[in-house]
């Protein structure tokens, strides 16, 4: 369903690839989709079909494109699993979200200059989508599992637009006190949601593999679904 296309940097200094899957029609809207540290896998890039199946102009970006361009990776093979952790040690998370700014700023492109653009974002990705929010004028953001956001609760107060973050109750990546310190300090924030996933580790809502759990995926996907729907019509 979907293409490869070239977003030019913000410096004006060179490009890199994204997957973008246009739907049928008009888009309602556009959303990005943040990768993993598996880079845009086939299950990215299966994200972004769906959401094209649901009317969205959606654009994942190869975010590790500066490192080594069309990475894409396995988490259910270990040798990959640790290659991606590798990834993301050398990754430059400033530079990321200029990337994913740029990538934005093509999507309003595509979209002829008006319309909305949203994100969505998993694991790495969701700490992206949570960075996005603070740092972009994205117009609606989600997060699944996202990573480190206890280390960046400093930024919350210039989220804008609406956030919603999908956490995983037993996530072996976003310990029980990380979860409790991103609650005392977003709960309160107007823009904010957080919803909780009891007993689901990290990765439950990946398209494929040993990781995903189908009622947890469904549940998280269908919030995440209406969010968009209320939030970039």
């Amino acid at each position: 369903m979907g293409k490869m296309i070239d977003i030019e940097t913000l410096e004006h200094d060179g490009s890199f690839k994204a997957y973008c899957a246009e739907p049928a029609g008009t888009p309602k809207a556009a959303i990005i989709v943040i990768q993993e540290i598996f880079g845009v896998n086939a299950g990215i890039r299966d994200k972004a079909d769906t959401l094209a199946a649901d009317g969205y102009l959606a654009i994942a970006p190869d975010l590790f494109w500066r490192i080594e361009p069309g990475i894409e990776l396995d988490p259910d093979v270990p040798e990959q699993m640790q290659r991606g952790f590798d990834l993301f040690g050398k990754f430059d998370q400033t530079q990321g979200i200029a990337d994913i700014e740029a990538t934005i700023k093509a999507a309003r492109s595509l979209l002829g200059g008006s319309g909305k653009v949203g994100a969505v974002g998993y694991c790495l990705g969701g700490r992206l989508a949570y960075m996005t929010a603070a740092r972009t004028d994205i117009d609606a953001s989600v997060g699944y599992y996202g990573v480190g956001i206890d280390g960046l609760l400093g930024e919350s107060h210039a989220i804008a637009k609406p956030l919603l973050l999908h956490v995983a109750g037993e996530d072996g990546f976003v310990p029980k006190d990380a979860q409790a310190k991103m609650h005392e300090g977003l709960d309160g924030h107007p823009k904010v949601t957080i919803l909780d996933y009891p007993g689901l580790d990290h990765g439950f809502a990946t398209q494929f593999g040993a990781r995903r759990n189908e009622e947890g995926a469904q549940r998280a996907d269908g919030t995440t679904a209406a969010f968009f729907a209320e939030h970039l019509a």
